[in-house]
């Protein structure tokens, strides 16, 4: 029985069709254009870079294996099978660049008038940001 996915992923979401939510899979066909990687014989290809994997156990009748494919490309993956949901994180490789560059992700947010700030409108400025959980 075939079940509806969301996939979050570098700050997008699709959704996919898999056949079991405990062990969700991607369609082949689906890899390049959500997640910008290409299956060749030498492995998991994007540009000229490409990452070995076994193709044995990466892909199935019911498509490429998510989390051997996470694991290979050494992104973390939560799964919420109730929900319907997965999310892959970003590499360490990425995340650490992101650190070295001292510069905080660029997100939007409304004032209380509704007027949209972003934090990318503030760059080269000092910023105090302020936030507040109930929990």
């Amino acid at each position: 029985m075939s079940a509806t996915l969301t996939l979050l992923h570098d700050g997008r979401a699709d959704t996919i069709t898999v056949a079991d939510l405990s062990r969700p899979t991607i369609p082949r066909e689906a890899l390049e254009s959500m997640l910008g990687w290409d299956l060749q014989p030498e492995g998991l290809c994007r540009g000229t870079m490409c990452v070995p994997v076994d193709q044995d156990v990466l892909v199935g009748e019911d498509g490429l294996d998510l989390r051997t494919l996470a694991d290979a490309l050494e992104r973390p993956l939560v799964t919420d099978e109730r929900h319907a949901v997965a999310a892959l994180g970003a590499s360490h490789h990425d995340r650490g660049q992101a650190l070295a560059s001292l510069e905080a992700p660029d997100f939007t947010l409304p004032d209380l008038e509704g007027n949209l700030h972003s934090l990318s409108d503030h760059r080269g400025k000092k910023v105090l940001l302020v936030a507040y959980a109930s929990w």
